[in-house]
């Protein structure tokens, strides 16, 4: 648990400092964020209750909300894609640009460069693994392609997955099998599956002699569905396969610990959940798997063994990376409980309320741990395209149109900074196209 005292110190200072390494004074004036801030994320970290009366407590949520600068004449429901970044974040962000701008040889490469190492220690710590596991990326997609194209594979080996994995994913198998002959095969789930065993038992069935790769979501971008990656990852373990795990939208989204999973790697992006600055990710793989798997940019042989060779990828902005530590103390100080609840309020405030009517339907499970803030709805008889132009045209609300062979519909999902009354106009809308159908001009 975050304490007071706790929070205060980690938002004062960056990684570095907590870590006891010197700062030059130069810097010192720009580290340090601006007294609303202070105060405000300090109400947070102090205010008592269980998770789920938080999570319905509009005066906690009124102070997460203040620390976003969005523009609330629209309504942004597409937080899946990506997530503003909290003002004070970015400001942080921003301050170590102009810094690093001043010597970049040596502000950026010998000041601010050696802090990636406080903010992967903390980011281990919070999801229960060791530093030398995790590597700083710049988003889930880099992370999976690494990994992706990291492990060797044999002549006519088959890769197995979901019709449902995210399509970039899809594409660089694809790429595989067009380059090296490799056979990619995917496979149906339920929707929403609600039978961990069912879900286990299709990827086993799937698997053949010729298999050496499954890639699977911990939770799928299309419908917000939670999969049982601990339970996949065993079986195919017995049968020595690998398991790539794709948790783009998982981290920080609901509470887990990587560690608990028992997996042998883990990609995120961090500015999804997290709400990093856009262009950061996190890989995690197991110590004893990184001596087996290609970083994806050339890296030296004496880093063979080592989770630093991931990150190679030539010049890069350090303040990207350092405002991950930030973020990751304003995840703190709501508390991932706090902000699972919260997530999972939001998505039932709205999808309660339309799945009554008879031409919603709802392809997300509303049962606990099958899915949390994001959901997919369909309105029978409307194309979930024109539904989503109507919606941003009409009434400046973002949505995400999904059009699958065996679903479509479109997908919902709130943040913490999202009001009630802003989600009343979503269902409001919503109603108005489900009781009458599209309006025309």
């Amino acid at each position: 648990m975050v304490t007071r005292r706790r929070f205060l110190g980690a938002i004062g200072l960056p990684a570095a400092a907590a870590a006891g390494q010197s700062l030059l004074p130069a810097r010192l004036d720009a580290i340090t964020p601006g007294t609303d801030t202070r105060r405000r994320l300090e109400q947070l970290s102090s205010t008592p209750g269980d998770a789920k009366r938080i999570a319905r407590d509009e005066d906690f949520w009124a102070e997460v909300q203040n620390a976003f600068t969005v523009d609330r004449s629209m309504v942004n429901l597409n937080n899946g894609g990506v997530s503003p970044t909290p003002g004070h974040v970015l400001d942080a962000m921003k301050r170590d640009l102009d810094y690093a701008n001043q010597m970049p040889v040596y502000n950026g490469w010998k000041i601010l460069e050696p802090q990636r190492e406080g903010v992967r220690e903390r980011m281990a710590r919070e999801w229960g693994v060791d530093a030398e596991e995790v590597a700083l990326t710049r988003n889930a997609s880099e992370s999976l392609q690494i990994l992706q194209f990291g492990h060797d594979l044999s002549d006519g080996a088959e890769v197995l997955t979901t019709n449902q994995d995210y399509p970039r994913m899809i594409n660089t198998f694809e790429q595989r099998e067009r380059r090296e002959g490799i056979r990619l095969k995917q496979i149906s789930l339920p929707v929403p599956a609600e039978d961990d065993a069912e879900v286990v038992r299709r990827f086993e069935e799937a698997i053949t002699p010729r298999t050496e790769l499954i890639l699977m979501c911990h939770m799928i971008n299309l419908t917000g569905q939670i999969l049982p990656v601990k339970e996949v990852t065993a079986m195919a373990r017995e049968h020595g396969i690998p398991v790539i795990v794709d948790g783009a939208h998982a981290l920080a989204h609901f509470e887990f610990d990587i560690a608990d999973l028992e997996v042998d790697n883990y990609s995120t992006s961090l500015h999804k959940w997290l709400f990093a600055p856009i262009g950061n990710g996190l890989l995690y793989v197991r110590k004893e798997k990184i001596p087996e798997i290609w970083p994806l940019m050339a890296a030296d042989v004496s880093q063979d063994d080592d989770i630093r060779k991931f990150e190679e990828i030539g010049t890069h902005p350090e303040a990207n990376f350092l405002a991950v530590g930030e973020a990751l103390t304003f995840h703190q100080l709501i508390g991932g409980k706090r902000k699972e609840q919260r997530l999972i309020y939001l998505r039932d405030y709205w999808a309660k309320e339309l799945r009554r009517h008879e031409r919603v339907r709802l392809h997300t499970s509303l049962k606990p741990g099958y899915a949390c803030g994001i959901a997919n709805v369909e309105i029978r008889g409307v194309a979930p395209g024109d539904l989503f132009s109507w919606l941003w045209s009409e009434h400046q609300i973002r949505t995400t149109p999904i059009v699958h062979d065996e679903f479509r519909g479109i997908r919902v999902s709130p943040s913490v900074y999202t009001t009630p009354e802003e989600l009343d106009r979503f269902v409001d809308a919503m109603r108005t196209v489900a009781d009458g159908g599209l309006p025309t001009a």
